[in-house]
């Protein structure tokens, strides 16, 4: 299926479909450091640009638009959100380019603390407004650690499917659990085995992006600063701070120093040899970013890749 992408990053929610099967035939984000990673590795397709100021008119046909639009004024870690937060109207970009190009469907991505946003009214609000341009709505939280990713992290996803086509969207069933004593499912994938042949980056290797944060390691509870314990998946990967420092970066499950970049992007579910372009600072911040590849990839299977299984209700 033909996918355009909003808001996208460094590529891993991109890159998830891509490895379902589907073609990414356009992308944008205005972080540079971003666009250049994604075309590094995915492909010279995205453009550098603010979507506001796109008509729709550039962006071409295409039958599912994917966007994890802006969250940061959504977030629970974000103290001062607030339904005025001018981050929260992101995705009015997203929605006009649904009314004006019509999708067949499209998938939109949060973080959890989007539902809880003015007492849950700014999430009915856009549920509302995504049915109101034509689509049949659903949408539902999943845990990154239910699908192999080493990592709790749980985001809102929301899919719509054009009002006038038969298709019905199933999420993904899930294929690893905390508990599999009785329901058959792999055990949640733990941060300590993905990394446990990783070498230091002190010693000799030929990893790019594994260098780390020198900030002093604290043991205090708080995001950032929680001993991390190797037989669990990790906690959430975050994105705080910017291009000149103050990310929260998780310990290493060895707990004596901060992961590395490269560490990080295994957390995310990233390649090995999916290279991250900027200075660390920003590399750390495109991680925490992204919608981790694997999950992305556990979604995007749900879509059907033939377009004719699109097929309208009046047919």
């Amino acid at each position: 299926m033909k996918v355009a992408s909003l808001f996208s990053g460094a590529g891993g929610l991109d890159l998830g479909f891509i490895q379902a099967g589907h073609d990414i035939i356009w992308a944008i984000d205005n972080y540079e450091d971003a666009v250049k990673t994604y075309k590094r590795n995915i492909g010279n397709h995205i453009i550098l640009d603010d979507i506001a100021k796109i008509p729709s008119t550039n962006i071409p046909d295409h039958d599912i638009l994917i966007g994890g639009f802006p969250c940061q004024g959504f977030s629970i870690a974000n103290i001062k959100r607030n339904k005025h937060d001018t981050r929260n109207k992101l995705y009015l970009e997203m929605l006009r380019i649904i009314i004006e190009k019509k999708p067949k469907s499209f998938l939109a991505e949060n973080v959890k603390g989007i539902l809880s946003l003015a007492k849950g009214k700014a999430f009915e609000m856009i549920l509302n407004e995504f049915n109101n341009a034509g689509y049949n709505v659903s949408y539902q939280v999943l845990n990154a650690a239910d699908y192999g990713v080493p990592q709790i992290r749980y985001r809102v996803f929301i899919i719509g499917i054009r009002n006038d086509i038969s298709f019905s969207f199933n999420f993904p069933d899930q294929t690893h659990s905390n508990n599999t004593s009785s329901n058959g499912l792999k055990p949640w994938v733990s941060i300590g085995e993905v990394l446990k042949e990783i070498p230091e980056p002190e010693e000799k290797h030929n990893l790019m992006n594994h260098t780390y944060s020198n900030f002093k390691l604290k043991f205090n509870g708080y995001l950032g600063n929680r001993e991390i314990d190797p037989q669990k998946p990790a906690p959430t990967v975050t994105a705080r701070g910017d291009n000149k420092g103050g990310v929260v970066v998780l310990h290493h499950p060895n707990n004596h120093r901060r992961m590395s970049a490269r560490e990080l992007a295994i957390t995310q579910s990233f390649p090995i040899d999916f290279i991250f372009e900027g200075c660390r600072s920003s590399i750390y911040r495109q991680i925490g970013n992204a919608v981790p590849p694997l999950l992305a990839y556990h979604i995007a299977k749900q879509f059907p890749l033939d377009v004719y299984k699109y097929e309208n209700k009046s047919a």
